[in-house]
């Protein structure tokens, strides 16, 4: 027999639990809203199992649906999804494919892609995958994200961002009318004292030896490297280079838009050096790929990794990115050349949105100043360290 009644179901106002018995209870919200939930254990995992508004489910239809939930539990049915299911509602494990294929085709690396499922499927689908999309609250996403906040902070970081984009689609799509209270999830999770990480750059002081040593010899990952720092373009932009995006006689590097991490075209303009570097290239050219840094297998760009060989071949620790903020670090400190300028050089894009509408130029001849005087410091050439604007 239960410990509830009709009358006291429709008597109770105070915000609260009230217990009938077997899991079932009566949920009232701060705003007097009334709701059923049965409340289930299962190899060790509790779970609350709503059962509908109390409005429209009267005392005695609450215990048979309790009843029902507890007696398919037990048969290791899941009613959430069974229940999912029939609304046409997708599971949160069934959005988070639909978002993926959806959004795979917009994303330039295919490693990026991977691990943006990857990381759901492995953090959130376990306690979030059968719940309905539009079930998923700030508390479960708390309770999903608390056992890696601390231990994985990056990973918990990325795992939150990918959560909520799966929620703004539902959102987006109908399936619910609300986000996820972020805020909330935040105040809720201790505070991460992380540092962080950034690549490890070469000091630009060291640069002209370096450059030395590593023309010592000639490979396909020691040119590439070269090419990524005279160019301080990124690696991956340097890998993807194709014959048809240089222009040898003007001395430019144009890379499109769709390999640009700011999503826009980028001319970049090549010191006598760089130029020199690719007139050496074509020797190496292959006849079924437009690729100018081809790898092992054929028709694929060069890996990463080889980059990293040549830099470990060298006895260094530093990364192929890291001399990007060589670059910078030299343009602060050794040089007069305005900042706005090196980071028009690395494709930056200006957060400042009054600059940026005064620099929508792409200040090419500027930055071919800029570019011949970092190339002649990579030479050791003196005269290239410090670098006094005309007047």
């Amino acid at each position: 027999m239960g410990k509830l009644t009709a009358t006291a179901v429709k008597a109770a106002k105070e915000p609260g639990r009230y217990g009938d018995g077997e899991g079932l209870f009566l949920v009232i919200g701060k705003r007097g809203g009334k709701s059923w939930i049965v409340r289930v254990q299962k190899d060790g995992r509790r779970r609350d199992i709503g059962l509908g508004s109390a409005s429209k489910v009267p005392l005695k239809l609450a215990r048979e649906r309790a009843t029902d939930v507890r007696e398919k539990i037990e048969r290791g049915i899941d009613p959430v999804a069974e229940r999912v299911k029939a609304a046409g509602i997708p599971t949160f494990s069934e959005a988070i494919k639909t978002v993926h294929a959806e959004n795979a085709p917009n994303w330039k690396n295919p490693k990026h892609s991977a691990q943006w499922i990857n990381t759901l499927e492995t953090y959130a689908v376990p306690t979030l995958g059968n719940r309905s999309v539009a079930d998923v609250d700030a508390a479960a996403v708390r309770d999903c994200l608390a056992p890696i906040w601390l231990e994985k902070p990056e990973t918990a970081r990325r795992l939150r961002q990918r959560i909520n984009t799966v929620i703004d689609w539902a959102v987006g799509k109908g399936f619910r009318e609300v986000g996820l209270a972020l805020p909330v999830i935040d105040k809720a999770l201790p505070k991460q004292r992380a540092k962080p990480k950034h690549h490890a750059a070469l000091p630009y002081s060291e640069l002209p030896e370096f450059t030395r040593k590593l023309r010592e010899s000639e490979s396909m990952g020691r040119l590439a490297l070269e090419a990524a720092i005279l160019t301080a373009a990124r690696s991956g932009e340097v890998r993807f280079m194709t014959w048809g995006e240089l222009d040898l006689d003007e001395a430019t590097w144009t890379v499109p838009a769709e390999r640009m991490k700011a999503g826009r075209e980028h001319v970049v303009p090549l010191a006598p050096q760089a130029v020199a570097l690719f007139e050496r290239m074509k020797a190496q050219r292959r006849k079924y790929t437009d690729l100018v840094f081809p790898g092992q297998k054929r028709g694929k760009p060069l890996s990463d990794m080889t980059l990293t060989k040549a830099l470990r071949d060298m006895g260094v620790s530093y990364t192929a990115h890291g001399f990007r903020s060589t670059f910078r670090d030299w343009v602060a400190e050794q040089t007069n050349w305005p900042s706005d300028l090196a980071e028009a050089a690395l494709a930056h894009v200006v957060s400042d949105k009054t600059v940026a509408a005064y620099q929508r130029g792409t200040m090419l001849e500027k930055r071919r100043e800029l570019m011949n005087a970092w190339a002649g410091y990579c030479a050791g050439k003196r005269g290239g360290q410090v670098v006094r604007l005309a007047q």
